[in-house]
């Protein structure tokens, strides 16, 4: 038997998964709060019956609050609750095909050396595409980055560095990630879970993503910016840490974090300019 039920949507029509329900009697006290599913369906055990006070939230969302009669079985209904976008939000990108602009996308990978200074590698050849999604949620994507453009700035490192004791680019020539969603977590800020396959080891791995907006370019097409970084495990790809001390990196941490400046380009293919 549960308490109080409702379903939340979006102003379009989409469920709002994880929005959170709160219940509260007349004094302010707490007598239930859970999640909304995947369907935006929320629902409580039995409640005290009599008048109380229902909070509706979900990150990026103006928050709604509902008086509700709860019957003396300890049950009630909110029905369909529609949550408005903040006002902070930013426009999400339509959605369709969005590719990768490799002239303006950096990837850049930075690890500790010494615990007191940080060595920075660049790739400089990164392609792929964002299939943006209604809801934008189920937003997926690719991208793949050539291993061998590594650059430190140091000419020989990076030889030593894309060769078999490291990288080993000639065998496994490509970095590549694969998008199985998004998750809000704040106005313009999103979790990308997926999976990234580096030297032969593919690993889940979750992208922190800020998202930056969209707009027109000068080209005549629309263009849309994302920045996102995770922390790598150097031991989960099988990197060897001789290989490193050899590559002139010694006393290297064993993290590595990744960041990514990306714009992608309304459309499944770039545009000539």
């Amino acid at each position: 038997m549960t308490g109080l039920t409702a379903r939340i949507r979006t102003a379009e029509g989409w469920p709002v998964p994880n929005a959170v329900l709160t219940v509260a009697d007349l004094t302010g006290h707490q007598v239930a709060r859970v999640n909304a599913d995947e369907t935006g369906a929320v629902a409580t055990e039995p409640l005290p019956s009599g008048v109380l006070t229902a909070v509706l939230t979900a990150t990026g969302f103006q928050p709604v609050a509902r008086t509700v009669q709860v019957s003396a079985a300890g049950s009630a209904r909110l029905g369909e609750i529609t949550l408005a976008a903040s006002a902070d939000v930013i426009a999400l990108p339509p959605a369709g095909p969005w590719t990768i602009d490799p002239v303006h996308s950096t990837v850049m990978a930075t690890a500790r050396h010494l615990g007191i200074a940080s060595i920075k590698a660049r790739f400089g050849e990164v392609s792929g595409q964002l299939l943006v999604a209604e809801p934008f949620e189920q937003t997926t994507g690719h991208a793949e980055i050539k291993a061998g453009g590594i650059d430190t700035g140091n000419s020989m490192r990076d030889e030593h560095l894309r060769s078999p004791e490291f990288l080993d680019v000639d065998i496994y020539p490509v970095i590549g990630f694969s998008a199985s969603g998004v998750r809000r977590t704040g106005s313009d800020t999103w979790v990308m879970p997926g999976e990234l396959t580096l030297h032969g080891q593919s690993r889940e791995v979750e992208l922190d993503v800020t998202y930056g907006g969209y707009g027109p370019d000068p080209w005549g097409g629309v263009r849309a910016a994302f920045h996102a970084e995770t922390l790598l495990h150097r031991n989960d790809f099988a990197i060897d840490y001789n290989a490193i001390v050899r590559a002139g990196v010694a006393a290297i941490g064993t993290t590595v974090k990744l960041d990514l400046d990306i714009e992608v380009v309304q459309g499944a293919q770039l545009p000539s300019m």
